[in-house]
């Protein structure tokens, strides 16, 4: 069954066949204080049997080499197993366990021991150039903050989780990129430069779907690039200048409005000066051109009548 993830990201990768679970181990410094003690009796075992009769001596050095060979066992079993890392333990074949619990365990000495590194790690993908939802190229990367979680599925489930990871993290990037447009231009619909939370949110879903498989967390992921391919990025810019420069005037414009506007019903109210509709036209051009210029006006001092 798809999980949660799988279905927002439309995704249906193959479930994890083998699942983490604790393997069998004893006391290490037990087993290596019992191997050094097997291979000291060894040891003095031989030395009598130097000073015994050739019956004796054959005897003794029979049983020397079983200590010998059991002291090896006793040592050959020891793991030393590191804060940040665990040990998949393989015997034959067939997955046995993992040992998380740091210091010297002792397991089956015919038994591989595959180091698994735990620890966090941070990726960065290498940066892609992709068309978006509208057809633009662009230049988008991410870094991704991830962790295995499960030993057994990273080694068993794929060849080479690292670069499995760095391979399903670059597609999920490609597809989130190619899915939204860069920019909505006012439209207010989901793009990949206004709603970079939610882009972020999406972008983490998709990568945590398409590595779950192979055992990893995924903790964060973050664009860490996204931009216009350079041959289309100052055609973009001028275009992004025109929106800034429309809006710009639009504000000022609906500014300007209100202050006539206020200005208007003022001089009404304390009755300063009454104009008829032509006037009152003149002074809302007048003062439209002051309050909208991008440069200072000169006044001109009107020194006859208002009507001349």
């Amino acid at each position: 069954m798809a999980t949660q993830n799988e279905v927002a990201a439309g995704l249906q990768l193959p479930a994890r066949q083998v699942t983490e679970h604790e393997a069998r181990s004893l006391p290490g410094l037990l087993m290596l204080t019992a191997g050094i003690a097997l291979s000291l009796a060894g040891v003095v075992l031989l030395v009598v049997a130097s000073h015994q009769h050739h019956g004796a001596a054959v005897a003794l050095i029979l049983i020397s080499i079983l200590i010998f060979i059991a002291s090896s066992l006793a040592l050959g079993g020891l793991t030393p197993v590191v804060p940040g890392k665990a040990r998949v333990i393989q015997l034959f074949g067939r997955y046995r366990g993992t040992i998380r619990d740091p210091g010297l365990q002792w397991v089956n000495p015919f038994t591989r021991r595959i180091a698994v590194s735990t620890r966090i790690r941070n990726q960065e993908s290498a940066q892609a150039k992709v068309n978006d939802a509208d057809g633009n190229p662009i230049e988008i990367a991410a870094v991704v903050v991830w962790q295995v979680a499960d030993t057994a599925s990273a080694v068993y489930s794929v060849d080479d989780y690292t670069q499995f990871v760095t391979i399903q993290t670059e597609t999920a990037v490609r597809h989130i990129a190619s899915s939204y447009p860069y920019d909505n231009r006012g439209s207010g619909a989901l793009s990949l430069r206004d709603n970079a939370e939610e882009i972020t949110r999406k972008l983490s879903a998709e990568i945590t779907a398409r590595v779950t498989a192979a055992g990893v967390h995924i903790i964060e992921s973050r664009l860490t690039r996204l931009s216009y391919a350079p041959e289309i990025a100052q055609a973009m810019l001028r275009q992004q200048q025109a929106s800034a420069v429309v809006g710009a005037r639009a504000r000022i414009v609906e500014g300007a409005v209100g202050m006539v506007r206020l200005a208007l019903e003022r001089l009404q109210e304390e009755g300063v000066v009454e104009l008829d509709e032509e006037r009152k036209a003149t002074m809302v051009s007048n003062l439209l051109v002051v309050l909208c210029s991008e440069q200072a006006t000169q006044p001109v001092v009107n020194t006859g009548s208002l009507y001349q």
